[in-house]
């Protein structure tokens, strides 16, 4: 209970059971506060802070949780490495350990790309190249997204990783709407029946970050240095903010 509210002398005859149902009493109208008594602030408008996921004003947020999943599988990024649009979290996480980047892209124009194409019919790439394949939040531009799967499981080498990461809760990228579509948002429970449905089940891990704070947080384009490092790394499972996938190819597929 905020010690300014009642008097320490106050408090010192109040019997020790009232006081502790006080207590909860406070701290259920702290985290639900009645109907009527929210205020929204600077939120409350019908404009987003920013349209571009924060990125003229910082660091987005599911940026913050992509990095946390590339770092905790950093070793996984070796030898030959293909990344989407361009190979900026190859340099960053690969260390000494990448001996060859590729970089692939839909369309010409990209001058970072080596290697362009649609990844739903991706024949020219071949089979059993990469070691590893970094694909952020790529999957969600793709329509067919069991095709593109299916490719990117083929050119991995036996025993190649591809990490992956998907939006759950995240607004319109209008940019790629109006080129070639923003068709899917995932749950843990959908990016796991579709991985699977190309990998072992044992050789999948699905993780989601995020909790509603930075879920709001996002969708208003607020971004990184804006919320409590403790605000970041809460996680509650009902607000899959992002989705990471780790999906390991098999050492004796053909």
């Amino acid at each position: 209970m905020p010690s300014g509210l009642i008097s320490k002398r106050v408090i010192a005859v109040i019997p020790p059971a009232v006081r502790r149902w006080l207590r909860r009493r406070w701290e259920y109208l702290a985290c639900r506060p009645p109907v009527g008594t929210v205020r929204f602030g600077n939120l409350r408008r019908l404009a987003p802070v920013s349209r571009t996921f924060g990125l003229d004003r910082g660091a987005c947020i599911d940026r913050y949780y992509i990095e946390a999943f590339l770092a905790s599988y950093a070793s996984d990024i070796r030898g030959h490495v293909l990344e989407i649009g361009d190979d900026s979290y190859t340099r960053k996480f690969g260390a000494g350990r990448v001996t060859r980047s590729d970089v692939l892209h839909r369309q010409e124009g990209n001058p970072k790309a080596t290697l362009v194409g649609d990844l739903t019919d991706a024949r020219h790439i071949p089979s059993d190249t990469f070691d590893c394949i970094i694909f952020t939040q790529t999957l969600q531009f793709i329509y067919d997204v069991r095709a593109a799967l299916t490719h990117l499981h083929r050119i991995l080498k036996p025993g190649g990783i591809l990490l992956a990461t998907i939006p759950g809760i995240s607004q319109i990228s209008r940019h790629d709407m109006e080129r070639w579509g923003d068709y899917w948002r995932f749950t843990t429970l959908s990016a796991r029946r579709l991985f699977e449905e190309i990998f072992p089940k044992s050789n999948v891990t699905v993780q989601a970050y995020g909790n509603v704070l930075t879920a709001i947080a996002f969708l208003e384009g607020l971004v990184v240095n804006e919320l409590r490092r403790e605000e970041l790394d809460h996680l509650d499972a009902d607000y899959e903010l992002l989705i990471t996938v780790r999906a390991k190819k098999p050492e004796g597929a053909l």
